[in-house]
């Protein structure tokens, strides 16, 4: 490529970037960081980037991150055994101690490392810090196939979200800092739970009315019966596609998830491959996206 093509491509890229950056100056967009991409230094590097010039452009950007590949080395390393069901990690008195030392302290402050290397400001929170996060106990259950009697799984101190307060986010955005979230939360009844950073992402856009919410993950988005990419989805159809098994197995929780924020208010949601260098800038600053735009059915795709 000459110099003019390359100067031509990087003027196209900023004139097509700057409708978005004026229409979207002031608003919030949660980001649930995790998957593979948490793995890679270089992948790790580029969402700082991103957040940062987000955050650089007007935007406040408000990350929550996973690290369930981390907590499961570090449990493996200390000989405690863990199992899982539907999911969910099986969290006893000993897992949520090491669940929040990974979560709150580990990953939370090599992502904070990350945005101060790229030039931005992190504050790194868990969601015991300021109330942000108060957990109720999770319960699933089991209908056992013999007698189609329903059990009660304990899964130990595995919760969901019961309440955020906001506040500490509240008084964040009017600063240059940008929140860095590890999903631990506090029970009434004292205890730490460990709570799935996708359930927690959704419930915080929907605390704070975030303008979009994005969950990076490892899949391109939501796919169709082919296997191909479908790039916006109403929250109608989504439903739809569930019921029929279209959308099917870990994602079925995720675009429950981002349907959840839809109906609390947040105006749209997006599920997006982590892996693809500099996903975010490319599903807010360009008309066709990368991965699967959802909206409540009263929006037009990229508002």
């Amino acid at each position: 490529m000459s110099i003019d093509e390359s100067h031509h491509r990087i003027a196209a890229t900023l004139i097509e970037a700057l409708p978005y950056m004026r229409r979207f100056k002031g608003e919030t967009f949660v980001v649930k960081f995790g998957g593979h991409a948490m793995g890679s230094a270089e992948l790790t590097r580029d969402f700082a980037r991103d957040v940062v010039l987000l955050k650089q452009v007007g935007m406040n950007p408000i990350v929550v991150h996973g690290g369930g590949p981390q907590i499961k080395a570090l449990l493996d390393k200390l000989a405690i055994q863990s199992s899982f069901v539907d999911g969910l990690r099986v969290t006893d008195a000993a897992t949520v101690e090491v669940v929040e030392m990974v979560l709150a302290g580990k990953i939370n402050k090599e992502i904070v490392a990350a945005i101060h290397e790229a030039g931005g400001r992190a504050v790194g929170l868990s969601g015991k810090d300021g109330k942000l996060l108060r957990a109720r106990k999770l319960h699933r259950t089991k209908r056992d196939p013999g007698s189609s009697i329903e059990q009660i799984l304990d899964l130990g101190f595995v919760g969901e979200p019961d309440h955020v307060d906001t506040a500490i986010l509240d008084h964040l955005v009017t600063t240059d800092a940008i929140p860095v979230i590890a999903p631990v939360g506090f029970g009434e009844d004292g205890h730490t739970y460990n709570i799935n950073a996708d359930t927690a992402a959704g419930a915080i856009a929907a605390a704070v009315q975030a303008r979009k919410l994005f969950m990076l993950t490892d899949v391109a988005g939501v796919l169709d019966g082919t296997g191909e990419l479908i790039k916006t989805l109403t929250l109608g159809k989504a439903r739809m596609m569930i019921q029929d098994g279209t959308i099917h197995g870990g994602m079925i929780p995720k675009v429950e998830t981002c349907l959840a924020a839809l109906e609390e208010g947040v105006r749209a949601a997006y599920i997006v491959d982590g892996r693809v260098p500099h996903a975010i800038l490319l599903e807010v600053f360009t008309e066709e996206g990368v991965g699967t735009e959802l909206l409540p059915g009263d929006r037009k795709p990229r508002e």
